[in-house]
């Protein structure tokens, strides 16, 4: 019986995206599979996506990589949130933390509760105050292990230098018998019947051949697109940002453990602390600035000083038609970019991975397969676009024509319908690849001052006494556990990084 196994594996472009994909692919199939990766050191790489959500460290640890060894490589921080600043209206600031808030009691979510007894008087308008994420998030601490009995361990994930973070797992994956082959792709073999790829073509008349391709070009999506044509779908109608200038600064400051965001006249503005540098950037439209001035707000509001002159990025938020395409997968900027408002990039990379192992071909490449895996992509892009256009839309704010054109937008049906049922009666639910859960939902929701008509009508069946106890019970546990933590830098100077006097240009 034939080897019907695809047995070489062929990727194109480095960056996060590419050693991910390296890393994660030689990880599952071993020895089984040639797998070689193509780039060349004159192309350079995005490389400004520096945070990430909790489902990384599932990656890591899939890889087997040590935490803290992780952190050292890539002068890492911990992040236990964003907090977002000016959305609602100026001076309003809210933070979306990972994990639960609070704890549901029987089938009913906490936050019905915190509703009903708020209404009664007698709890207080900060949500937050039931997340020993947030709380510790705003005391500047972290610790993994929950400071007493009862208290569920934080929930975090990382922000991280992404040039070292791609040459981390480089090493892994050289380790483990990829490929690494410099050189510039000069055109690609393609099968005139089939339309399949054979092999890409290099300076040098060097030739790469596989039987599985995948994109990971950047923007350009130089297999996915520029030769199959796969199409792409723009949603700047509702994210019009298309443009962001992206600036490290000095900052002598302990790094804090969590993003932020602030909202500016047309668009926002991102911080991230790492040990060695803080990262910032403005996501603007340029069709309600211009870039000379997006550039001047950035400078303008930096906590310290530039370590270099701002880069200017552009892009169209969207995702490609057909992600997998006869033996092309694309991952990455390739396959489709969301604003980094949530810190989704390396997310869709990881999750691609994932779709692409469960459904893994042989050569027969079973059309069936590509169609899940672009049926799974589109629902999972769109749901990410709809928790990102929830920011946007859910505002006070009319002061600029941005804002009130946001405020006005027509959004889509999916995003309409969660909107007013949670307005109505408090319930959000999680849909088919929804990367972001009820707890997420509901944070943005409030924090973008959606408050519900009514809490779930379940919250009559306990006594009003009783809720009352035990959502002081909650609070006081989630107080103590962000208390009894070390400070954030503490626990880097323990992992092995630099302490806050050491933090130097990077």
């Amino acid at each position: 019986m034939a080897d019907n196994r695809i047995g070489r594996i062929v990727i194109v472009g480095g960056g996060t995206a590419g050693w991910m994909s390296a890393a994660m692919l030689a990880r599952a199939l071993g020895p089984a599979a040639k797998i070689s990766l193509v780039e060349s050191e004159a192309i350079g790489t995005v490389g400004v996506g520096e945070a990430s959500i909790p489902q990384l460290r599932n990656f890591n640890a899939f890889l087997g990589l040590d935490e803290d060894a992780f952190l050292r490589a890539t002068e890492g921080t911990i992040k236990l949130g964003i907090e977002f600043v000016d959305w609602l209206h100026p001076g309003h600031r809210y933070m979306h933390a990972f994990g639960p808030v609070g704890r549901p009691l029987g089938t009913t979510p906490f936050h019905h509760y915190w509703l009903d007894a708020r209404r009664r008087g007698t709890a207080g308008d900060d949500f937050w105050a039931w997340s020993a994420n947030a709380l510790a998030a705003r005391a500047g601490r972290f610790g993994r292990t929950p400071g007493e009995a009862g208290a569920e361990p934080l929930t975090w994930a990382f922000h991280f230098d992404a040039a070292l973070y791609a040459r981390h797992l480089r090493t892994y994956a050289q380790a483990r018998g990829v490929q690494r082959i410099e050189g510039r792709i000069i055109g690609v073999d393609q099968d005139g019947e089939s339309g399949f790829l054979r092999a890409v073509a290099l300076e040098g008349e060097r030739r790469v051949e596989g039987d599985l391709f995948i994109d990971c070009s950047g923007f350009r999506g130089l297999l996915i697109e520029e030769t199959l044509k796969s199409g792409y779908e723009d949603w700047r109608k509702w994210l019009p940002m298309d443009s962001a200038w992206a600036a490290p600064s000095r900052d002598d400051a302990p790094p804090v453990p969590y993003t932020r965001a602030w909202a500016r006249d047309a668009g926002w503005q991102w911080r991230i602390p790492l040990q060695h540098r803080t990262g910032n950037g403005h996501v603007f439209s340029s069709a309600w600035t211009d870039k000379d001035a997006a550039a001047r707000t950035l400078m303008a509001n930096l906590e310290g000083e530039a370590l270099a002159e701002p880069r200017l990025l552009t892009f169209v938020t969207g995702r490609r038609r057909k992600s997998w395409n006869r033996n092309v997968v694309a991952l990455g900027l390739a396959s489709g970019f969301m604003e980094p408002l949530e810190s989704t990039s390396i997310h869709l990379v990881q999750s691609g991975l994932a779709r692409l192992l469960a459904l893994f071909p042989d050569q027969g490449f079973d059309p069936l397969l590509a169609d899940e895996f672009n049926r799974q992509t589109e629902q999972e892009y769109a749901c990410i676009r709809d928790f990102l256009v929830l920011h946007y839309k859910a505002t006070q704010r009319e002061d600029t024509p941005f804002w009130a054109s946001r405020k006005a937008m027509e959004i889509p049906h999916s995003l309409a319908e969660r909107m007013a049922l949670f307005a109505g009666s408090g319930r959000v639910f999680s849909r088919d690849e929804d990367l972001f859960k009820e707890s997420s939902w509901v944070q943005v929701l409030l924090g973008q001052g959606v408050t519900p008509a009514a809490a779930h009508p379940m919250t009559a069946v306990a006594a009003d006494a009783q809720v009352d106890g035990w959502l002081d019970d909650l609070a006081r546990i989630a107080g103590r556990t962000a208390a009894s933590l070390p400070t954030h830098a503490a626990f880097l100077a323990a992992a092995g990084g630099p302490r806050p006097a050491q933090r130097l240009a990077g």
